[in-house]
This record gives C-alpha cells, sequence and structure tokens, in this order.
C-alpha cells in the first residue's frame, strides 16, 4: 500500500511513544502504510508543513488516548487533533476517518479530547497491544465504499476479566468452556419482568442473527434488551458481587416474558467497567433498549436506582430509585420486581409478576453470590474460594437450588484445571443432581450433567437426554445452547451443531464459548475459513480465551499457511497447548529438530495431563503405533478431549487402521 491517501496517520503523545510503536508495528505488518515516525521529519517549517500535509492526505487518523494526554495542557498532538478535527468539516458525514484508540482506561466521557473524538466509537488496546481483530477492521475502514457507520460495525470489545492459564502440568478449560458460565435463579429482581411500555415494542424481530455475523450486523430486534452490569457506588467500592447478582437476576426475570429477545450476561457483562457510549452497546448487542442500574450500600442502608433507556438515540425512558434498610436485601428485592413491574405496566403475555425461588435466609443468598462472583474470575484461587462460599450457602440453606447449579457448575470448570478430575466431575455431578431435586425447572442443571456425559462417561445417550431437557427448559439461554453443540460435534452432526450455535449467538450474541465451538465445527467440517473467521471473532471478544490462537492456527496450517500457523500457536498461553500445534507445523514445514524438541516438551511436561495432544502428533506423523499408544494412555486417564477423536481432523492418517475403529467403537462412537 503506497498510495498517500490510503495512510494512516497514528497521532500520539510522546510519553505513549512505546505504545504507539507497537500498534504501528502491527498495521505494517499487515501491508498499511502508516504516518508515525517523527524522527524521520526535522524541526521547524518542513516538519509543520509535513504533518499538516500528512494529515490533509491521510485515509484514516488515529488519535492514541491515553492519561498521558489528558495530563498535557499543551503538545503537538493537539495540533494535529486540531488538523484532524478542521478536515472533518469537509467530510460527508458517513465517512470513516476518525478512529480513536485508548491505551489505558481512560474514559471517553471525561478524556479531554474534541467533541468530534466522542461521536465515534472508540477501541481500547491496553499499552498498544494490537490484536489481529483491528488490524482486520483497520484494512475494512480503508475500502474505498467504508462509511463511518462501519467503525461501529465491528467494534473491539473489551476483554473480559479472567486469569490466565493454569500451570502447564495442568489440562486449561475445555476448548469450549470458559469458568463464567453461571447459574441465574433466586430472588431478585422480578423486577423489569413484565416490562416497557406497549408503545416501546412495536413489531416482532424478522431478521435472524446468523452464528457467524456480528451481531450489529443484523438489524436490533424491537422487543429486545440488555441488562448491563450494575455499578457498585458504596464508599468502600466492596459491593461488587452484589451490585453483578442484582443485575443477574433483573436478566433472569427478564427471560420468562414471551416475546422480549434478552441477551445473556455473558455478553451484557462484557461491556463492565466501560464508560462506552449506549448507542454503540445497543448497536454490538443488538438491541433497542438498555437497563442500567447502580448499588450504593452501607452498614444499615442500601440504596438501589435501575433506568431503561432507549439505545437507539440515548433518551431515558424510565428511572427509579430504592432507598431501604439494608437488614432486608432481599425483601427489598422483592419489593423491586413488584414495583417495577407495576410501574412499566407491562403485560408482553403475562399478567402478574411470576414469583421468584424463594430463599430462607439472607445469609444464604449473599454468601451464593460472593461465591458466583470469586469463582468467575477462572484462576484456581477463584474457583477454590468460589465452591467455599458456595457450600456455606447450602449449608445456611439446604434448600438453595441456585446455589447447588452454581456449585455444580463450578466444580465442573474446576475438573479441567486439576491433575486428577475424576472426584471433581463426580462432585459436579452430585450438585447438579442435588440441584434438580430441589427444582426440577433449572435447565442449565441438566446441561452440566450433559457436559458431564458428553465429556467424563461419553454417554452420549444419557448427554443426549439431559441436553433435550436443558434446552426444552432454557431455549433462550446461550450457554446451553454452546454446550449442547459441543455434543453435537463429538456425535459429527455439524450441521445441527451450527443451528445449536445460532441459537447461543442469538440470544449471546458476544459468547466467545459459542465462536470457540464454532470455530471447531467449521475445522472439523474442513470449512478452514469459516473456522478462521469464528476463530478471530473469539479472539476479537476475548483475546485470553485459552484455545483462541490454537484455532487460528490450526485453520492455517489446514489451509496451507503453516509459517502463519507458527506464528499464531506461539502466542498461544498454555505451553502444553503450544507445543502440540507447533510440533504439527513444524512437522508441515519439514523443521524435524524443531518439530521434535515440541514433541519432547510435550511429552515430558504434559504425559500425565495431555496423552491426548501427543497423539495427535504422532498421528499427524504417520505413527500409528505410538498415536493409538497414546490413545490408549488418554482413554486410561479419562481425558476429555477423547470425545472429538471421530472428527478430529490431526487423527486422519489413523481412520483406515482397524485398531482405530476399534477404539472408536470401545467409545460408542460411530466409525
Amino acid at each position: 500500500m503506497t498510495e498517500p491517501s490510503r495512510a494512516v496517520f497514528l497521532s500520539y503523545a510522546s510519553e505513549d511513544a512505546p505504545a504507539a510503536q507497537r500498534i504501528a508495528e502491527a498495521l505494517r505488518s499487515a501491508g498499511i502504510e502508516v504516518w508515525f515516525d517523527r524522527e524521520e521529519l526535522r524541526g521547524g517549517d518542513a516538519w509543520d508543513r509535513r504533518i499538516r500535509e500528512q494529515v490533509q492526505d491521510c485515509r484514516l487518523f488515529i488519535p492514541v488516548i491515553s492519561a498521558h494526554t489528558a495530563a498535557r495542557d499543551e503538545g503537538y498532538f493537539r495540533r494535529e487533533w486540531k488538523l484532524a478535527v478542521d478536515r472533518t468539516h469537509d467530510m460527508a458525514e458517513d465517512k470513516a476517518f476518525l478512529v480513536p484508540v485508548a491505551v489505558d482506561g481512560t474514559s471517553e466521557r471525561t478524556a479531554r479530547v474534541p467533541d468530534s473524538f466522542k461521536h465515534v466509537q472508540w477501541t481500547r488496546l491496553p499499552g498498544g497491544e494490537t490484536p489481529p481483530a483491528f488490524v482486520d477492521r483497520m484494512r475494512n475502514l480503508l475500502s474505498p465504499e467504508t462509511s463511518l457507520s462501519r467503525v461501529a460495525d465491528t467494534p473491539v470489545p473489551p476483554a473480559r476479566t479472567m486469569a490466565q492459564t493454569a500451570a502447564s502440568s495442568v489440562r486449561a478449560q475445555p476448548r469450549w468452556s470458559t469458568p463464567a458460565l453461571w447459574a441465574t435463579g433466586a430472588v431478585l429482581a422480578l423486577a423489569l419482568s413484565y416490562f416497557v411500555v406497549d408503545k416501546f415494542w412495536l413489531s416482532k424481530r424478522t431478521a435472524a442473527v446468523t452464528a457467524s455475523a456480528s451481531p450489529a450486523s443484523a438489524a436490533a430486534a424491537e422487543k429486545s434488551i440488555a441488562v448491563l452490569p450494575f455499578a457498585d457506588l458504596s464508599e468502600k467500592h466492596d459491593q461488587e458481587y452484589f451490585a453483578d447478582g442484582m443485575a443477574e437476576e433483573v436478566i433472569d426475570r427478564l427471560v420468562n416474558i414471551p416475546g422480549l429477545r434478552v441477551i445473556g450476561r455473558t455478553s451484557s457483562f462484557q461491556f463492565k467497567g466501560k464508560n462506552q457510549d449506549l448507542r454503540s452497546i445497543g448497536e454490538a448487542l443488538g438491541v433497542n433498549y438498555v437497563v442500567e442500574g447502580s448499588v450504593r450500600r452501607s452498614a444499615d442502608r442500601i440504596r438501589i436506582t435501575a433506568q431503561l433507556i432507549d439505545a437507539r438515540n440515548g433518551s431515558h425512558l424510565w428511572s427509579e430509585t430504592y432507598d431501604r434498610s439494608a437488614d432486608d436485601a432481599l425483601l427489598t428485592q422483592g419489593e423491586i420486581a413488584v414495583t417495577l413491574a407495576r410501574s412499566l405496566e407491562i403485560g408482553m403475555g403475562a399478567d402478574s409478576p411470576q414469583p421468584g425461588r424463594r430463599l430462607k435466609n439472607d445469609a444464604a443468598y449473599d454468601l451464593y453470590l460472593r461465591g458466583r462472583y470469586a469463582a468467575e474470575r477462572g484462576d484456581a484461587d477463584g474457583m477454590a474460594t468460589g465452591i467455599t462460599y458456595l457450600r456455606q450457602a447450602l449449608s445456611a440453606d439446604p434448600s438453595f437450588a441456585g446455589a447447588a447449579v452454581a456449585l455444580a457448575l463450578t466444580y465442573y470448570d474446576q475438573a479441567f484445571t486439576v491433575l486428577a478430575p475424576s472426584s471433581i466431575f463426580e462432585a459436579s455431578r452430585h450438585a447438579a443432581e442435588s440441584a434438580l431435586k430441589l427444582d426440577p425447572g433449572f435447565g442449565l442443571a441438566h446441561a452440566i450433567l450433559g457436559a458431564i456425559h458428553n465429556d467424563y462417561d461419553w454417554d452420549w445417550s444419557a448427554a443426549d437426554r439431559e441436553f433435550k431437557q436443558a434446552m426444552t427448559l432454557s431455549p433462550h439461554d446461550g450457554r446451553v445452547w454452546a454446550m449442547a453443540a459441543d455434543y453435537a460435534v463429538a456425535l459429527g452432526h455439524l450441521d445441527e451443531a451450527r443451528q445449536m450455535l445460532k441459537q447461543a449467538l442469538a440470544y449471546d450474541p458476544l459468547l466467545a464459548d459459542a465462536y470457540n465451538t464454532l470455530a471447531w465445527t467449521e475445522w472439523c467440517a474442513g470449512r478452514y475459513e469459516e473456522s478462521l473467521v469464528a476463530a478471530r471473532k473469539l479472539l476479537e471478544i476475548d483475546p485470553t480465551y485459552d484455545w483462541g490462537y490454537i484455532n487460528v492456527g490450526f485453520a492455517l496450517l489446514y489451509r496451507g499457511d503453516a509459517a502463519g500457523a507458527i506464528s499464531e500457536f506461539k502466542r498461544q498461553s498454555n505451553p502444553m497447548e503450544q507445543a502440540t500445534g507447533l510440533a504439527l507445523a513444524y512437522h508441515a514445514l519439514g523443521r524435524a529438530t524443531d518439530e521434535n524438541a515440541a514433541l519432547t516438551k510435550l511429552i515430558t511436561e504434559g504425559a500425565d495431563n495431555y496423552a491426548y495432544e501427543v497423539a495427535e502428533v504422532y498421528a499427524y506423523r504417520g505413527e500409528r503405533d505410538e498415536a493409538l499408544k497414546w490413545l490408549d494412555r488418554a482413554y486410561m486417564q479419562k481425558d476429555a478431549v477423547l470425545k472429538w477423536i471421530a472428527r478430529d481432523r490431526n487423527l486422519a492418517n489413523l481412520q483406515s487402521d482397524t485398531r482405530y475403529k476399534a477404539f472408536l467403537r470401545k467409545m460408542n462412537l460411530p466409525e
């Protein structure tokens, strides 16, 4: 790219030069011309004139925004910003030109930037770390036909707060799973259950959200809403767990309203702690309405505020504040539920508030919220802490089904981060079964049992039975559909898996698990381009997702780009998964020394927990005896990823071997 009219101008304060350098290098590596190096210019009039010419001629202007720019009253970057803003006055309003990038947590609302910068969506690249999704977005924006509205069409959502993968000797999360799959039960807000006055709801949604499309690409449903995380405004800022619980319970009540499309918690919580424009949030989630609120809790008082906003124009349609004694948190939530239902005067197919699950005491509910909040961190310590709190909640109230579901899910996630998962899977099974004895209507509990049958028991008929129950009871829970899709892939029902993922993304459009399973599904089907698109979307949503770069690498490897695959595998955070990918790619390139080194590392450090991956490498190399030996070892270890054996393309060299077919029969899988 050499034409000046197709170049990108990067404007930054000198203190942000390292971050700007990273952004520039990422763009240049993709063939995008970047005007960045001021060192190449000379001082005085020549410098000033050249900068003016570049700002006038560039195709995109990227202002790098940070605490450094906010702290400086003067700086040459401010002159560049002014030149860029002046140029926009002569442009069509829909022309893509300004692309603000924040390299730290600077708020859009309080940043010291020109107003024009606040009228377009910002991208956050902490420290200048630039994911492939941002580079692709810039490449698209450089297309002559791209308009300003396209800037918001493919946002780079913030990464969820989540710890990195556990130690290399411990298996990471399953390829579809994320630790933040939470049960939404309990008590809180029957609130927005009957929400939004009839005049707010018009026609039924007609355009389906496809699994491969960005949610913003489809017209937002008229009857659609997202509940954002409630802000913790308490003096000590120690009530975030309670605020999260408030928002989740509002979601739980809303999903019971017929005809209303409610975005799942995983997607809504992507915007936690971000001062992002509500209109851009509505576009990213594909909804017309947004609920936001806050919690302020002290020793003796609790104040909860909730408001309904039209995401299309930012107008406030309704708001209410509740100020009560902190001693009766559950009673307060129940009161809020009924009051909201009456205030909003909505039937939507239900004429009276539906009762929430009853709890016996505040202590159990508080422990429950603390447990979910801790386990959501996703690391070993967080899950262990979460389990402790959730068990205490059940001790305080043995009839608390929601706590039993949350405990089952936390145990299930923990099973993928310990060396001996058998007892953990059984603990998860026991908790899920206990939850269903208390409340047979918990669809997520059935889904957890289905996942255990799929990953650990390899009991496909039992898994099928549980997932059917789960989808019937919780048809609007994207997590349930994503878990069921993983089971469909194991049996080779790839078209069915795609349809399930389509459903998952309709209700949870930023659900990383769904895109991960979609990437794997397409790869198993030999649709490498589609797999690559889904994998890159996954990393756009969550750059820390354990299997993100492996998915990209597999797609590139099988598309014939082994060198590109190596670059992606090296970005993988889990050393054992990284070694697996590198061994495959080095073999494809004929780099025997590097290949053997990667395989040796995998065997030496991962034999007790990555036997399946060792088998993949040997099968890819055509060494059938070794591959089958390691598959037997994986079987003895009850390796959860064995469920994919029949569809794993890395094992293709084994398909004609009678011993491999016998192995499939041993697992009750079709040959």
